[in-house]
């Protein structure tokens, strides 16, 4: 089985962008690990309401992205906001993009592909408000549940969890073959 990280800021994580794909990847006896920049522990929202914290399991720059069979990003409007302010944080998505590993981002964590150069080209979707960013980084900003395009797996919002979670475990299952 795999170890799946997930990449987060300290706060503004989207609760559900989390902890949906978090079990799914469990369940499928897969290890989630969750990477920030600091340690401790980050704040989950649900929405703009704070409710709870999940304790973080490697610091960013500890991690290697050669222990992680792919790498999701849950959205939240502060949580990649933040986080693409975060060179390190910018170049551990480019390096899975770019080495062919899944990258699953759901809602506004596309913006840490934008910021990481990775979307001229491709089809991404988001949250609706990003498309004018996704065009603008050369990207064709779609509105389906899911958009799977070489390695990144995108979807819009917690309402498309259960295809969200269903591509990325697939990904993984065709990455380990």
């Amino acid at each position: 089985m795999a170890k799946i990280a997930f990449l987060t800021s300290s706060e503004g994580i989207e609760s559900v962008e989390l902890t949906d794909p978090w079990k799914a990847v469990a369940d499928a006896g897969h290890t989630p690990v969750l990477i920030s920049p600091e340690s401790g522990e980050v704040d989950l929202f649900d929405h703009l309401d704070k409710s709870g914290t999940q304790k973080v399991d490697v610091k960013l720059s500890d991690a290697d992205i050669n222990d992680y069979a792919a790498l999701v990003l849950p959205g939240g409007v502060a949580n990649p906001d933040n986080l693409r302010a975060v060179p390190e944080a910018v170049d551990f998505v480019r390096q899975f993009v770019t080495g062919g590993k899944p990258l699953a981002a759901i809602c506004h964590a596309p913006w840490m592909l934008i910021e990481a150069d990775v979307v001229r080209g491709k089809r991404v979707a988001s949250f609706p408000s990003l498309q004018t960013d996704i065009r603008n980084a050369g990207g064709e900003w779609v509105d389906e549940e899911v958009v799977i395009d070489a390695n990144l797996i995108t979807s819009r919002n917690p309402d498309d969890l259960p295809a969200f979670d269903k591509a990325l475990l697939d990904a993984v299952e065709k990455a380990s073959v």
